[in-house]
């Protein structure tokens, strides 16, 4: 199945767990830890999965992106819907600490004209990308319609992580059934080559189908970049049905392009029979080729595994990886309770580069 079907089984498992939890969502309006949800008992150890220490509003939370601004970190995420009272609003959710979480705000206060005319009675969003680049900060989104290749990629900009958000007003990039590719999960590097000034934006994004592929962006208006119309294609998983691989985050490190993908299965009705994880080849240009450790191409069914399933928490993916040279680098997913069926919570870790290869570690 490809991620449209499985995400509206997503939001029908959430909602069935929320509901059985009695968890009654509360709009936020501060960066405080707000009202703590119940959290998973857990043991402490070394595995990033085996201890949960984020407090506040941290579950619900799906295909999670995150960016510093100042003192205070920034974490989007896909829509839960109705769910939460509220539909297509790109929840944001601010803490000073990376532990602490609350709502803050929201990218939208409804669904724009533009989808609803293209996807009639769409009520959710997905997978944002937040970047800053050109004095800007910039939410690339995912508008699709479930169980098919009709998807696009939109565009959201604000002087300040606090809005006001300006929708771009229409697709950056779009796909039909019968594309090479599905326009979903997007995500931005801001490419700066061996210097210190920005040479190129690369939008990645994907889902199934082809795999992962990648457009070059315009620096000034963050839409396709008319010079550059390759498309390039970046990793897919040949042999395996279906070609379960999304989520992409590429970052630049230590004079290596670093791909990070989802792999396997999400957001099935039945939660237990999710087998997402998270994988990562690694190339010198961010166009690939990529491999995995042990030398495979990730357009060959590579991707050397960081994190999986294990003890109380299951399918960790929808991962986003954040490079930051002042606080340190982090990767922010989501991924499941066993012990809430299946409720989706959000993580925020530690991630470091032993030998020049990523290692997830625990919350900061």
């Amino acid at each position: 199945m490809n991620k449209q079907i499985r995400n509206n089984a997503w939001k029908k498992t959430a909602t069935l767990a929320r509901l059985s939890l009695g968890v009654i969502a509360t709009a936020l309006t501060g960066c405080s830890s707000g009202t703590t949800n119940f959290v998973p008992v857990s043991t402490p150890s070394t595995n990033p999965l085996a201890v949960y220490q984020l407090q506040g509003a941290v579950s619900l939370v799906h295909d999670p992106t995150i960016i510093r601004s100042g003192s205070e970190y920034y974490v989007l995420s896909t829509d839960p819907g109705t769910t939460n009272g509220q539909v297509g609003d790109l929840p944001i959710l601010c803490s000073s600490d990376k532990v602490n979480w609350a709502r803050c705000g929201q990218v939208f206060n409804t669904i724009p004209s533009w989808i609803t005319t293209l996807y009639p009675g769409i009520t959710t969003l997905w997978a944002p990308d937040v970047s800053y680049f050109n004095g800007v900060y910039h939410v690339y989104y995912t508008a699709s319609t479930f169980g098919t290749q009709t998807s696009s990629i939109g565009l959201a900009t604000a002087p300040t992580m606090a809005g006001p958000w300006t929708d771009s007003g229409g697709p950056i990039l779009q796909s039909t059934s019968g594309s090479a590719y599905n326009a979903i999960d997007p995500n931005i590097l801001i490419d700066y080559g061996t210097g210190t000034t920005v040479q190129h934006v690369w939008l990645t994004y994907g889902s199934f189908y082809g795999g992962i592929y990648q457009r070059e962006l315009n620096p000034v208006t963050g839409t396709l970049l008319t010079t550059n119309t390759t498309n390039y294609h970046l990793a897919s998983q040949p042999g395996v049905t279906g070609n379960p691989i999304e989520g992409a985050s590429l970052v630049q490190k230590n004079g290596y392009y670093y791909l990070f993908v989802s792999l396997g299965s999400c957001c099935n009705t039945l939660f237990t029979t999710d087998t997402y994880e998270i994988a990562v080849g690694r190339g010198t240009s961010p166009n690939g080729p990529f491999v995995d450790e042990n030398g495979t191409a990730m357009l060959q069914a590579g991707g050397t595994v960081v994190l999986s399933s294990s003890g109380e928490f299951t399918a960790p993916g929808g991962e986003f990886v954040y490079t930051d040279a002042t606080d340190g680098d982090l990767i922010t997913f989501h991924a499941l309770s066993n012990n809430q069926n299946g409720l989706d919570y959000l993580f925020v870790n530690q991630l470091t580069w032993p030998n020049n290869w990523p290692l997830v570690g625990v919350a900061p």
